[in-house]
């Protein structure tokens, strides 16, 4: 090897950020490059600090991470070096970490004829190692050793007791750098755990271990990334929980009122409640369904359970002029009405909703498909092709559903009419909305349990206090994923017969 090549070569390989910029042709930003330096620093020198790193997402944190593993796998290629990196998941997250760093050895001018894969897990060059672990509960991982690097990636989504009992003994006699990647999320996490430690151990030494940015951080740097948060927040709203952890590292309250006073203040409209359609306008019904009593009758008489929970009806006013925003891309919502059934009979239940149909002529229709609700769903859709949409209810779809009404909600595009006394419907539906309750479950779903406590009894009518307005209202969230008539079309306006219409035309 020439001389002159040789000193060279060592002179890249002793700057990590020379090597990555000439080697891997990337430049790392300057928030990547403070980890690069302070993580490989406390690697080659032995330090054994324990580090946490929040990035905002898609801001560049994968590409850093397999830019460090490249170089250190080259650096201590001569040594027994081995670096364990777990993620929350085996398939896709460690796949898709174990991708990420292949691409850069084979991208690396040095590292792309030098690095080895064995046992489908594990990445070599020379006698220095890395092994792609999961940390899903059920993975048995119990027996590695990192002896150099600790790197636990997506930690907020790692379950801290499975970190302690399989993880920590890792690093645990060998004195290796430990990094936490991830994004924020709540305060009971792995994460937030470790992060509180190493600000403590920071503030303890003034020895950097916390490395936290934000979007407007990255925006500095790449103003495009600024132009994708700007729709993120325009389409979920800057207080979305998934905007303020996600892009700002805020954490956000694993429970709690799902409703505060300030997401409820943007909830109120100044509207009025209609009676009925308003020529021109659209609009959609969404029922959340209950069982039917089996005591219900046309006479009157007494319900078995009149405690029950009751189907629900809000009718809202759809305005696709917010359609046409580069960065909504999605209607706006005004409740004009809403009702309350309960204990009645399906069959009669679908006779009032199809009149209601009639008066109004709703574009859609979200129903609440689940269990006993499915027999009536299937029947409007039998009378109203193509305007019907399904929804079921399960652990996930609700999660789901709770996301998504707070970005309509977050964004302003939810608004209720204005209250008067006497209406007990609204008057019960906010009862509802202040009293429902949140729960995040640990893990990389983001899954949301949400509504109102079961064994909770209305202040108002000491009855069991149910969500099924709310829940009504939330199906809203649904409809932002519909396709909607182009503006200037014909407006939708009731006819004499509307019924025999909806027959013949498929309306």
């Amino acid at each position: 090897m020439d001389n002159g090549f040789a000193r060279a070569l060592a002179r890249l390989i002793r700057d990590p950020l020379l090597f990555c910029q000439i080697a891997s042709q990337v430049r790392l930003r300057a928030y990547q490059q403070a980890v690069s330096r302070a993580v490989i620093d406390s690697v080659i020198h032995r330090r054994g600090l324990s580090f946490v790193v929040l990035f905002p997402r898609q801001s560049g944190k994968n590409e850093l991470q397999a830019q460090i593993e490249t170089y250190l796998l080259t650096l201590l290629s001569q040594t027994d070096a081995e670096i364990v990196k777990v993620s929350p998941t085996w398939k896709p997250q460690c796949l898709n970490a174990m991708r990420r760093l292949q691409r850069i050895l084979e991208r690396n001018l040095i590292t792309r004829t030098l690095w080895r894969k064995e046992s489908g897990y594990i990445y070599k060059i020379g006698s220095a190692r890395i092994f792609f672990l999961s940390g899903a509960p059920e993975a048995n991982i119990v027996g590695a050793t990192a002896s150099t690097l600790l790197e636990v990636d997506e930690a907020q989504d790692v379950l801290p007791g499975k970190f302690d009992k399989d993880i920590a003994p890792m690093a645990a006699s060998t004195n290796a750098t430990r990094v936490f990647w991830g994004t924020a999320w709540t305060s009971n996490t792995l994460l937030a755990r470790e992060l509180r430690a190493a600000r403590e151990a920071q503030q303890n030494d003034g020895r950097l271990r916390v490395f936290a940015c934000t979007a407007d951080d990255v925006r500095a740097e790449v103003p495009a990334y600024g132009a994708f948060v700007d729709e993120q927040i325009a389409r979920l709203g800057r207080q979305h929980p998934m905007v303020k952890s996600q892009f700002f590292s805020e954490e956000i309250d694993a429970e709690g009122g799902l409703f505060p006073p300030a997401r409820r203040a943007l909830m109120r409209g100044g509207h009025l409640r209609l009676e009925q359609a308003v020529p021109g306008r659209i609009y959609a019904f969404l029922i959340d369904v209950a069982g039917e009593d089996e005591k219900a009758s046309e006479d009157g008489s007494p319900l078995q359970n009149p405690g029950r929970d009751s189907t629900a009806l809000t009718i809202v006013d759809v305005d696709i002029t917010t359609t046409g925003d580069p960065l909504v891309k999605a209607p706006s919502y005004k409740v004009v009405d809403r009702k309350l059934w309960t204990g009645q009979k399906h069959s009669s239940l679908y006779q009032q909703l199809l009149s209601l149909v009639g008066c109004w002529r709703p574009y859609y229709l979200v129903i609440d498909a689940t269990g006993v609700g499915a027999g009536l769903a299937s029947f409007l859709e039998k009378a109203l092709p193509g305007r019907v949409l399904p929804y079921v209810f399960n652990a996930r779809t609700k999660s789901d559903l709770g996301w998504n009404f707070l970005a309509v909600v977050e964004t302003g595009r939810f608004k209720d009419y204005q209250n008067k006394q006497g209406w007990d419907e609204q008057d019960l539906f906010w009862r509802q909305v202040e009293n429902c309750q949140s729960e995040i479950i640990p893990g990389p779903d983001r899954r949301m349990r949400w509504g109102v406590p079961d064994s909770l009894r209305d202040p108002a009518s000491g009855e069991l206090l149910h969500d099924d307005l709310l829940l009504s209202a939330a199906l809203v969230a649904v409809l932002d994923a519909q396709e909607w008539p182009l503006l200037g079309a014909p407006a939708i306006i009731p006819r004499a017969d509307p019924l025999a219409e909806m027959d013949a035309s498929g309306f």
